[in-house]
């Protein structure tokens, strides 16, 4: 079970929640007044930076057949 918890999919699962979670975060943050420009891009670096985890994860576990 506990190999569960680890696993790829698992990871990728937990990693998608993340990302729309400061998904919502910078919709807030963005229209509060004034706008904290500094944890706003902070915010959306973090979310890259998760776009691109998900995105490596994703060929991990279904890799592009050769044409």
């Amino acid at each position: 079970m506990d190999e569960n918890l680890h696993s790829p999919h698992r990871q990728l699962i937990e990693l998608r929640m993340e990302h729309a979670d400061l998904d919502n975060l910078i919709d807030l943050a963005s229209g509060q007044q004034p706008v904290d420009e500094l944890a706003l891009r902070r915010l959306k670096k973090r979310r890259l930076l998760l776009r691109d985890q998900i995105a490596s994860l994703e060929l991990l576990l279904d890799p592009k057949e050769p044409a």
